[in-house]
């Protein structure tokens, strides 16, 4: 009896899965934190500003809200660029924390082996003996 190796419904399945993965895009996080930063910094700047324009007499009331939103403009203009620079330095801190966690993690792992084999302590051994 011949029968085949694989299923066509697995084989539709990994195909879907390969062509959502080479399709997919990684949305940069540099990029997302920059705009939070901004937009929390703005909001905090037009709450601010809100209030002081309460308390101002309704006769500049107008002056004043088209005073609040070309801060809130100008702000977002100058603030863009360094919230960038910001968050591509956050990102790469967290992604070297995350990096030196996972070796970690590695060599942990390799020791608890190491303990259990004398095989693989013995290649430790020599290859921190061949270091030195």
């Amino acid at each position: 009896i011949d029968q085949s190796a694989s299923h066509p419904g697995v084989e539709r399945l990994e195909n879907a899965v390969s062509f959502f993965k080479s399709h997919s895009f990684r949305l940069d996080d540099s990029r997302a934190l920059a705009a939070m930063l901004v937009t929390a910094v703005v909001a905090a700047l037009l709450v601010v500003a809100n209030q002081v324009i309460d308390t101002i007499t309704d006769g500049h009331l107008f002056a004043a809200w088209i005073g609040l939103w070309a801060i809130g403009f100008a702000v977002m203009a100058l603030l863009t660029q360094p919230a960038f620079a910001a968050a591509r330095a956050l990102g790469k801190v967290w992604s070297d924390w995350r990096a030196a966690n996972r070796l970690a993690a590695q060599d942990e792992k390799m020791w608890d082996l190491a303990k259990h084999d004398p095989r693989v302590m013995a290649d430790i051994w020599a290859a921190a003996s061949l270091s030195r």
